[in-house]
């Protein structure tokens, strides 16, 4: 089993869930973690079942993500993702939807297993001009 993270930050970015032909579902979304001057937009994913982890979530919320960091080869390229599979409140002000900071994580279950790759195999629906 892959080792698991957490980081904590604020809620930047929520995207919509994406699904996908093969029956694969995902959700990005985005911290912002304080690193000295300039803080660091970190981008998450959720799959499948998890892509309601950020339900009740609102731009700006404190969090604290527990997460793998998985990795994959599609066509010669290579790629790394921030798999998240459970997420927690925090902060000293509480949550937006008036549940208390530290009440309590949003979604409590064990890691994962399986990697965050759908079916077989990605973008099969997607362009696969990546910007980077």
């Amino acid at each position: 089993m892959a080792k698991g993270y957490d980081i904590e930050g604020k809620i930047h970015l929520i995207s919509d869930i994406q699904s996908f032909a093969s029956g694969f579902s995902k959700r990005e979304f985005v911290v912002e973690v304080a690193d000295g001057k300039f803080p660091q937009h970190i981008k998450f994913e959720c799959v499948k079942e998890k892509t309601s982890l950020t339900d009740g979530l609102r731009v700006g919320d404190p969090v604290k993500v527990y997460f793998d960091i998985r990795g994959n080869e599609y066509n010669g390229r290579y790629y790394v993702n921030l798999n998240a599979w459970k997420l927690e409140r925090g902060g000293a002000g509480g949550g937006a939807d008036g549940v208390p900071a530290g009440a309590g994580p949003i979604y409590d279950d064990a890691p994962p297993s399986h990697l965050s790759e759908p079916p077989g195999g990605w973008g099969k629906d997607e362009d696969d001009d990546i910007p980077f």
